[in-house]
This record gives C-alpha cells, structure tokens and sequence, in this order.
C-alpha cells in the first residue's frame, strides 16, 4: 500500500490516552495506525517529543456572519482564524446572518456564500422560530446538523424567541425527524423581573441575567424533551443551577446535552473591569462559584462538550470607545485561542490533554454525527494538528485572524501552541480555501 502521508509521533493522543503512533493518511483519510511498513510515501513527518500529534478539533458553535453582516466577520476570516487555533470544522449558527438559516432556500444562500471562502469544513445549523416549523423538515433534508432556537430576545429582529407552545411544536417536529434541536435558554419573564443593567457597570450587567433565567428555561427545554422524545441540546451553559437541571434530566433519562464555553470556564466577573464590553456575552460570564461548577460538571459529564460561541462584531457595534456594556452587543470573540484558553486552565486544575480533547475534539463530532471527525483512528478524516503543549505565548492584536482584533484574551499569557495542522491530509495554508462544505448524514 503506498500513502500520501505519514506522520510518526512519539506523543499522540488516540482512543482517550497519549501514546506514540504512526499515523498513515491516503485520500484524505487515515488508513492505517501504527502498522504502517512495507510502503512507500509522498511525504514522511517525524515530530518532536515536545509535540503532541492531536486530532483537529471540532467547534459546533460558531457565528460567521455572512452574508448579511460580513463586515462583522465572515467565512474567509472566521475559517482562517479557526485553523489558525487547531479547529479542523466547525458549524455556522442559523442567526447574525441576513438572511437567518430558516429555510432550504436560506440554507442554500449561506452555502453558496461559503463557496471558495472556507479555509476548513464547515456544516450549518439550522433555525427555529415561531411560523417555520413547515420549514424545518426541508432543512433537515437539505443537509443541517439540527436546528437553534430562543427562549428569549435573540438580538436580532429577524431570529423572533419561541413562546411555551412555540417549543413544544418544534420539539415535536424535531423529534419525528429524528433530529437535534440547540436552545439558547433563558427565561424571558425572569429576565424581565431582574433589575436592568446600566451603562458601564459590568456588575449590574451580571445581575440583568440572574441563574434562575437559566435554571427555568432548561427546566421548560427538559419537559419539551421528556413529553415528545426530542433529543435536545442546551447551548453556551453558564451557571450551577442550570447545570443541576440538566444533571437531573439526564439522570432521569431525558435525551438532553449541554455545551459551555471557554470564557465561562476560565474568566470571572470578580476580575471584568467596568467599562469593558469585549467581556459581554449572554448569558453574562459570572463569578467563580459558578465557574467551578462547571468544571465540576464538565468533570461528571452532566457537560458534554466545549465550543466558542464564537461571536464577533466590529468595535463600534461592541461601543469598545464608550465602554457601553448595558448597550454593547453580547458576544466572545475566540474561535482561535479555545485550544490553548481552555488547555491553559485544565493543566492547572491537574487535568490532562485527552480529556480536554474529548470535549473539544471528539464530543462535538459525536453531537452532531460527524463520526468522521475529532479522533485519530482508521477509517477517520486525516484532519491533524501538531500541538505544542507547553509552549508559552501572548495573545497579541497582530496574532489575532478574526475580521476584528478584538477578543477579550488580548494580552494573555496562554500555554499550548498550534504548530502545525493538517486538512485532509494535506498540509494547512491559511490563504487556501480548500474547506469542504459538509451536510448532516441522513
């Protein structure tokens, strides 16, 4: 058998453990590990014991923008600037764009303005809103990893929140396509209760979007779940109380999944300074009891994965120059720096590489069915990434690919460098669009 690619690694993470392996690629996919003799190459690579080999990580949770609002980001800066951070494939959230993902004819739209731009694999979500669950069954047969739904106030005109009766519909359209339904869950009457933030106060920020806004959206997500059998997914989870929902409905058998973010894992409110709207996201980062109930949860698998929520928009929108928070957009801006933020708490917390890995890697595949992606194993997409682990390096504007240098890990310290990555087998060029455009097996 001759290959078109060998990669022999003295450090690797395979099946969940960190072992040497000699991995073997032809046609873009991975054909043999470790029993690779006898056979000639194109291309041999040997890495260096301070390189780990690590399969390309996968984020499901990624905002491109276009078209619609392209100068906020798009697919050429938003792919790039994934690759750049060792993401192999990602999926495009359903909102931001004009027009939103809500039907086939839309989802053919984003596909055809992704087309040439995509620096890796990209899938698409699709979108729920109230009057498109006609929709919905030609989406899923046009090929999206599952539909995104609002309990509350999207942000945007065009992406409306479903109501109590509005969930259960889709739930039940959802779950008779066999399909997955992603809910932004906030309670919008609890949200209406709290006191409103104002102007530059990051704390009364914080107190706008209480736990309990969580904790009773996913409580109405579970029933919705429990009552028609949809396989439901609660995205961007921030608090312990929403946390212990999904921790008990799973331990009742509901078919539900949760997600969190590098940011809720590794930022606090206690250090947000005022006036810093670059820290804004919805549901808010909060304080450190919180946080360490999510790694607690992530620790007992009531989380299953870490994904960016990768949220850009340019500085005017954010009001960077008045320091607006009350008013800025909501959204963190991190697809490129998930690996090494997230990496960069794990190993203090004493937590090793193939666990981070599992969430980030091979747990967002499973999610949505790529079983192609995130592992190195036979039969697997060659999608690789050469990862320095205990390399230092300082998240500065120049390093940053997004549309707009702006995140709030700029000036950070980060451990775990992405040295080198390969797409299909082939090596990476951040100036290639040679992504494929993924559907939704069927």
């Amino acid at each position: 058998m001759t290959y078109d690619l060998v990669i022999r690694a003295t450090r690797a993470v395979v099946g969940g453990i960190e072992r040497p392996a000699t991995v073997a690629v032809r046609d873009g996919v991975i054909v043999a590990l470790d029993h690779v003799t006898g056979s000639t190459t194109a291309l041999t690579v040997e890495l260096g014991p301070e390189v780990v080999l690590i399969p390309g990580l996968v984020d499901t949770h990624v905002h491109v923008n276009e078209p619609g609002r392209t100068h906020w980001e798009g697919f050429a800066t938003a792919t790039t600037a994934a690759g750049t951070g060792g993401v192999t494939t990602l999926l495009d959230m359903p909102l931001n764009s004009l027009p939103p993902t809500l039907s086939a004819a839309a989802l053919a739209t984003k596909r055809a303005a992704a087309v040439g731009q995509s620096r890796i694999d990209v899938g698409f979500w699709g979108g729920a809103v109230p009057g498109n669950s006609a929709d919905l069954p030609g989406l899923f047969a046009a090929g999206v990893f599952g539909v995104k739904c609002f309990l509350q106030d999207s942000g945007v005109p065009e992406f409306p929140p479903l109501d109590a009766g509005g969930l259960a519909e889709v739930a039940g359209v959802v779950a008779g396509l066999g399909g997955l339904l992603a809910v932004h869950a906030e309670d919008p009457a609890v949200l209406a209760a709290a006191p409103a933030p104002h102007g530059r106060d990051y704390a009364a920020f914080v107190a706008s979007r209480p736990p309990d806004a969580e904790a009773v959206a996913v409580s109405r997500v579970a029933d919705a779940a429990a009552a028609t059998g949809c396989r439901v997914h609660i995205v961007h989870l921030s608090s312990a109380a929403g946390a212990e929902v999904v921790r008990q409905a799973k331990a009742s058998g509901v078919p539900i999944t949760a997600e969190t973010c590098p940011h809720y894992l590794t930022l606090s409110a206690g250090s947000i300074p005022d006036g810093a709207p670059q820290f804004k996201c919805c549901p808010p980062v909060r304080g450190d009891e919180e946080q360490a109930a999510l790694w607690a949860a992530l620790a007992d698998g009531t989380i299953d994965i870490v994904v960016s929520d990768h949220s850009p928009a340019p500085p005017e929108v954010k009001l960077l120059a008045s320091g607006d928070v009350a008013h800025a957009w909501g959204g963190i801006a991190s697809v490129q720096f998930g690996l090494p933020v997230v990496w960069t708490a794990a190993r203090a917390r004493g937590l090793e590489l193939p666990q981070v890995l599992g969430w980030m890697s091979q747990g967002p595949a499973e999610l949505v069915g790529l079983s192609g992606k995130g592992r190195i194993a036979v039969g697997a997409d060659a999608d690789l990434v050469a990862f320095v682990d205990d390399e230092d390096f300082i998240v500065t504007q120049e390093s940053i690919r997004q549309r707009h240098p702006m995140t709030p890990y700029l000036g950070r310290t980060l451990t775990g460098l992405v040295q080198r990555v390969w797409l299909g087998g082939r090596g990476w060029d951040p100036q290639a669009p040679a992504g494929r455009l993924l559907a939704a097996p069927r």
